[in-house]
């Protein structure tokens, strides 16, 4: 079933990417000030879930958030990503003390490799944007639903805000000019509609939070498992 899902994307991520990946979020003050601001969400986030001990980090691409996950010391941290190259390139690029304390998991977000209700909270940075497809959301809504025995961290693009309109109208200016291939690797959501396929999923909404309210498209939510 959702282990036949694949990402047109998820395979690109060779060695060679996988290192790019890393330094796209230390490239320039712009990146390093989104950065400082993905983190200070991503602080709120595990606090309002009530600071989780086992924690899986799916997909945890270059392991740019387990030095923040490690911020508890009592934390457990599972470290997952569909790409060995991540994981390698994480392992290696992340503070020792810090690596020692994540063990690492190949796997598919679709098809996780563990038990039910094997953690406390599982954090999801950057993959539901990229997930056009309501049937594939909802297999990893049910997926994540599965794995998790209390709470789900996730971000994503949704509209209502000034970066979601102008995405729109940029692309609606693509197209009337014919320089659109219809190929997209990112999706802007409608909030009502994903906040729908959450409770769908089993979950109830416990809180949002905004990258820059009314301007950005990122949002963070903390689910509960009901």
């Amino acid at each position: 079933m959702s282990s036949t899902i694949k990402l047109k994307f998820s395979e690109k991520y060779d060695q060679q990417h996988a290192a790019e990946y890393l330094e796209k979020h230390q490239d320039g003050l712009a990146r390093r000030l989104s950065h400082k601001r993905d983190e200070q969400l991503a602080r709120k986030a595990l606090a309002l879930a009530g600071e989780p001990g086992l924690v899986l980090d799916l997909p945890c691409g270059a392991g740019r958030f387990w030095p923040l996950l490690a911020e508890k010391t009592n934390r457990e941290i599972i470290g997952a990503d569909y790409s060995a190259s991540m994981l390698q390139v994480a392992s290696l690029s992340q503070p020792e003390e810090v690596v020692k304390r994540v063990r690492r998991l190949q796997t598919s977000a679709f098809d996780i490799d563990l038990p039910d209700n094997a953690v406390d909270s599982i954090f999801s940075m950057r993959l539901l944007h990229h997930i056009g497809d309501a049937s594939h959301r909802m297999a990893l809504l049910r997926e994540f639903h599965r794995v998790s025995r209390d709470s789900v961290i996730v971000s994503l693009w949704v509209d209502g805000n000034f970066k979601a309109w102008k995405r729109k109208r940029l692309q609606l200016q693509r197209e009337a000019d014919g320089g659109s291939d219809g190929y997209q690797n990112r999706f802007v959501l409608p909030a009502v509609t994903v906040e729908a396929e959450f409770r769908k999923a089993g979950f109830t909404i416990q809180n949002h939070l905004d990258f820059i309210p009314l301007y950005a498209m990122w949002r963070v939510y903390i689910l509960r498992k009901r």
